[in-house]
């Protein structure tokens, strides 16, 4: 009779086991020094490997060459237990054994000894289904059993176990398996099977399991049975409905085109081949937070789930958005995320989101169009040169970016400094304690915010504690100040340009 994968290469020690080192390591090492425990709580989400550590622990216990670390695997203890038939290892299913009468009944029954093996371990699959008088019946019994008894509680819901049963166990949490550790197992096991497959279609493999092996190899069980021996990327991400990555791609390059048209097409055509559009809409935001992590992480495997090759193209993409894009799209896209989930019309609802996908890429930061008003030539009945701004002028705006941005030190040493235009070039007179501070990163996007592009510095130190305090301009009225600050022709150009805008007070942000 045909065993599926999962089953068949289900871990039998602790060597075989994929990931959760710090409970393999933990339970080595109470095996060892013979500190075992008499109940222990496994909890995660499913297929991380609960149940069967359960039974490991079971077999390095009740091992005829134990208690040891690695069971021999070929004496009757370790077989029965791998088949699950053992007289010993108690396995009872809480889901359909959850109330007070079956808790009483194990009561009964760990009052015997083994009738074979050296301990009786009672796993509980499912443990957060029994019910609250179930729990009360079995707490006594848990907090003081025979010496030969191990309770094992294995679920998917901590949070469920009632503290006074927690208090009484040892928890161990199991983690989600990686993207690579579950990709380097469908590795190996393709290789016993004799089955041909591709990187990518391993790497389709992996994320249908979304952390859980088990989904993993049920995925490849249910690949096998459709495709045979040969595995293509583009026939398993049909049977597992996916979607594949020129698909997502599409997406991008209408967005680096701005085309909207495209976007309608995507959309016509997910709706004609009988997609969820629900279901792209989330991998679409994956991609968007692939395609961010790519751009500020670069290559790391550990941060984004996908094959080698697909992570090349991942990085290629990337490198044509900015951060600030692509946050912006993944936002949009997780907020049409849940505007599907209650949508009267889901295709309307995705033809609008991912038109403004488009519209916010054409948007502009308020410094670049600030920035653009500065720089646009006044109109004036007979042209003339426009005047560089005064020293104080140039340090206010400077000092003014490095407030808004939040760089605090720069800040200051730029109230202690004297600042001057010399043509294209900045020149900067401060104190020696802030030699740091004005050679760092933080001057040049400061620089950069304040006059809309990169620019030039030259840092001079000099001694004393206050070089500018005799340049800085003196503290102005405030009804003064503000009618400065609108008779300012960039000021005048920004409300002409956004009629609906109010100043609502002036500040300096020197005081």
């Amino acid at each position: 009779m045909y065993q599926v994968i999962a089953r068949k290469y289900r871990p039998q020690n602790f060597a075989e086991l994929v990931g959760q080192e710090h409970v393999r390591v933990t339970l080595e090492n109470a095996i060892r020094h013979g500190r075992i425990a008499h109940g222990y709580i496994f909890s995660g989400q499913r297929g991380t490997g609960k149940t069967t550590v359960a039974r490991i622990l079971a077999r390095c216990l009740n091992c005829v060459q134990g208690p040891t670390v690695a069971p021999c695997g070929a004496c009757s203890s370790c077989a029965e237990i791998a088949a699950g038939n053992s007289v010993d290892v108690i396995e009872i299913d809480a889901a359909s054994n959850r109330g007070i009468n079956e808790m009483r009944e194990l009561r009964e029954n760990v009052r015997y000894r083994p009738a074979r093996d050296r301990y009786k371990v009672f796993i509980i699959d499912e443990a957060h289904q029994i019910t609250p008088e179930a729990f009360n019946a079995l707490l006594k019994t848990l907090e003081e059993p025979p010496e030969w008894v191990v309770f094992v509680l294995c679920t998917t819901e901590a949070h469920k176990i009632p503290a006074t049963i927690a208090s009484r166990c040892q928890h161990f949490s199991f983690r989600a398996l990686s993207f690579e550790e579950i990709y380097q197992r469908l590795q190996q096991i393709c290789a016993r099977e004799g089955i041909q497959t591709d990187d990518e279609a391993l790497g389709v493999l992996a994320l249908a399991g979304d952390g859980s092996l088990r989904d993993s190899l049920s995925a490849l069980d249910q690949a096998i049975a459709c495709c045979g021996t040969r595995l293509e990327a583009g026939e398993v991400r049909n049977l597992l409905g996916m979607f594949s990555l020129e698909a997502l791609e599409r997406v991008a390059a209408a967005l680096i085109d701005s085309d909207a048209r495209r976007m309608l097409e995507v959309v016509s055509e997910l709706v004609l081949n009988g997609r969820n559009l629900q279901h792209f809409c989330r991998e679409l935001a994956r991609y968007f937070r692939n395609l961010l992590v790519s751009k500020v992480a670069g290559d790391n495997p550990r941060l984004v789930a996908a094959s080698p090759g697909e992570r090349a193209r991942l990085r290629e993409t990337a490198a044509r958005f900015s951060e600030e894009d692509l946050i912006r799209y993944l936002q949009l896209t997780l907020d049409l995320y849940r505007d599907l989930q209650f949508s009267f019309d889901p295709r309307l609802h995705m033809e609008l989101g991912l038109i403004r996908l488009v519209e916010a890429g054409k948007l502009a930061p308020i410094e670049e169009a600030l920035a653009r008003l500065d720089l646009a030539p006044t109109p004036s009945p007979a042209p003339s040169p426009t005047p560089a701004p005064a020293a104080g002028d140039v340090k206010q705006r400077l000092h003014a970016a490095a407030v808004d941005l939040g760089l605090t030190y720069t800040a200051d040493a730029l109230l202690h400094a004297e600042v001057a235009e010399a043509g294209a070039d900045l020149e900067i007179k401060a104190p020696k304690e802030y030699a740091l501070v004005l050679k760092g990163q933080e001057l040049e996007k400061a620089v950069r915010k304040a006059f809309g592009r990169a620019r030039r510095v030259k840092v001079t130190l000099v001694e004393g504690a206050a070089a500018a305090s005799a340049a800085d301009p003196p503290r102005q009225d405030p009804d003064l100040l503000k009618q400065r600050v609108l008779s300012h022709p960039a000021v005048k150009r920004f409300l002409e340009t956004f009629p609906d805008a109010e100043i609502r007070a002036v500040r300096d942000l020197k005081e």
